[in-house]
């Protein structure tokens, strides 16, 4: 796979925050990383619970800025930039409290402080809790087919790997305090110690004042829960870091170049900079991100469940819909609810549809041909599958099965696309059938409950009768395009006494399919169907 000379230029000079990111990190290694070394990219994770939307988001834009970043500083002959992503697991933290949706809390409960790798498992299934949980990481990542390297910080810390690094910080232990004692309040103060020993008695990680005895054999001195005063090392999985000092060290340790984080942990990113400054090394590039709120426009929080899971918009849209949602503005905040998904939807397929008719410099900053880079060894361009169309939009599925009812089935709609769809067959449209099921499960439990259809205005119904006759006059098969214009034609009658067009449409919306908002109604006759459409209208009218 090499890339052209014209994408490559393109990228360069791109506006689409990942390029944005990319000629960033390029700018640091313009003449390539020293030794000739991979650049590597990291994604960080707490095996606390199981992943989620913000774990999702946070490896799809670094693969993003990780795509683009291969095509930015790709060499001469036009061959991809070599890269690393690792998805690290920080399983050595101990487990501060129960997490709700385990079963077995007890066994967590008489295990709390402890490493999370050293934890049994509730789910009995593994070795730890944290295996469990980074199983359960390595399963989500792949089902959206993410190219990277698992690293569990347990293997790190047991294996002894870390142990020059953990030197490093011993070493260098009274400077990384001046960092942070600054920060601290006093009662938080007053404990803290960069390294956090495990107890020898207990295993739980504690967080107590440390002494350095020696650094070069990593040997410290703390007082234990029962007062005793213990000597002990530091390495091989003895001791743990506190997490901004971890969050330096691994930086430094792994060789970090990019690492992305949430605006939450502005002030972690500057302190560990300062840190991995003080270990030698250097804090990576990357981008502070925008967290994701509720409908409200409130913080979203796992213990108020006022957020959106992965299995939620998966119920009701699709992979490629979430990506879409996700890619735009990462400095901005995104409501994240069950409302957003149609849009989002719909609005990936149409940016789909644009990539083939686009310039290069377009393409760089359409988010489906970002997203569909991800899926795409070839690095083709544009990328394999763009330009697909969706025959029939989300939107106007919503109102059918919405008119259809709670208890429309699939086979049902597809009948109704018949009238709409070429060779309307599941097996011709897998897209299109995989919405289909999304738009049923939508409609059951979003519009269904919702939709009120109300009875029209003395204006409105006059409108509507004029409707009906036109349609009495037309063919079963007329094309949307005609029908739009015969819709149009009426609100425009001045008979009826619509302002303007937006009236005349939120009526039919309010009237016939029971929403404030809808569709082309033009598409929506030529779906629904002519006849079927009448019935609609007799409805209303009859209210």
């Amino acid at each position: 796979m090499t890339f052209s000379t014209d994408l490559i230029t393109a990228a360069r000079n791109s506006k689409a925050w990942p390029f944005q990111e990319a000629q960033r990190l390029f700018k640091r290694y313009r003449d390539c990383k020293p030794g000739g070394e991979t650049v590597l990219f990291e994604t960080g994770y707490g095996p606390s619970g199981l992943p989620h939307i913000g774990t999702f988001q946070e490896v799809l834009r670094t693969t993003l800025v990780r795509k683009a970043y291969e095509i930015v500083a790709a060499d001469e002959d036009g061959n991809p930039a070599p890269t690393r992503l690792v998805a690290f697991s920080d399983d050595m933290d101990g487990l501060r409290k129960v997490p709700d949706n385990v079963p077995n809390k007890a066994l967590l409960e008489e295990n709390l402080h402890k490493p999370l790798s050293r934890i049994p498992d509730p789910f009995e299934k593994y070795e730890s809790f944290a295996a469990h949980n980074n199983a359960m990481l390595r399963v989500f990542l792949d089902r959206f087919g993410f190219d990277y390297e698992f690293i569990a910080a347990s293997d790190k810390y047991n294996s002894g790997a870390f142990d020059d690094a953990l030197r490093g910080v011993l070493r260098n232990n009274q400077a990384i305090l001046d960092i942070m004692l600054p920060t601290l309040r006093a009662e938080r103060a007053a404990t803290y110690s960069p390294i956090m020993p495990i107890s020898p008695a207990t295993g739980h990680v504690l967080q107590v004042p440390v002494e350095v005895v020696d650094a070069d054999v990593g040997m410290i001195r703390f007082t234990d829960e029962d007062g005793a005063v213990i000597e002990q090392s530091a390495l091989g999985g003895m001791a743990k870091l506190q997490w901004k000092v971890d969050f330096a060290m691994r930086w430094v340790a792994l060789g970090v170049d990019y690492e992305m984080y949430g605006k939450d942990l502005t002030d972690t990113g500057i302190q560990s900079g300062k840190i991995a400054k003080v270990l030698g090394g250097r804090k990576p590039e990357g981008l502070i991100y925008e967290l994701f709120l509720d409908e409200k426009g409130e913080k979203i929080s796992k213990s108020k469940g006022n957020g959106l899971t992965i299995e939620e918009w998966l119920t009701y849209g699709t992979e490629e819909s979430l990506g879409f949602y996700i890619f735009p503005n990462p400095k901005s905040a995104k409501q994240l609810h069950s409302g957003v998904i149609p849009r989002a939807v719909d609005d990936y397929w149409q940016f789909r549809e644009r990539i083939p008719e686009q310039d290069i410099d377009k393409q760089l900053g359409n988010p489906v041909w970002n997203l569909l880079r991800i899926k795409d060894p070839s690095g083709s361009q544009p990328p394999v599958g763009s330009g697909d169309t969706l025959p029939v939009t989300y939107g106007l599925l919503l109102n059918l099965v919405g008119v259809l009812g709670a208890e429309a089935d699939k086979d049902q709609v597809w009948s109704y696309l018949g009238n709409y769809v070429e060779n309307a067959d599941p097996k011709a449209h897998p897209a299109l059938d995989v919405l289909v099921e999304r738009a049923l499960a939508y409609n059951r439990d979003f519009i269904a409950p919702t939709m009120v259809k109300r009875a029209p205005e003395a204006n409105e119904a006059a409108a509507l009768k004029a409707l009906d006759a036109r349609l009495a006059e037309v063919s079963a098969d007329m094309p949307a395009e005609d029908l739009q214009t015969i819709v149009y034609e009426i609100g425009k009658d001045e008979a009826f006494g619509f302002d303007n067009l937006r009236d005349w449409f939120k009526a039919q919306y309010e009237t016939l399919l029971g929403s404030s908002q809808g569709p082309r109604m033009g598409s929506f006759i030529a779906l629904y169907g002519v006849e079927n459409t009448r019935k609609l209208i007799a409805e209303a009218l009859a209210r």
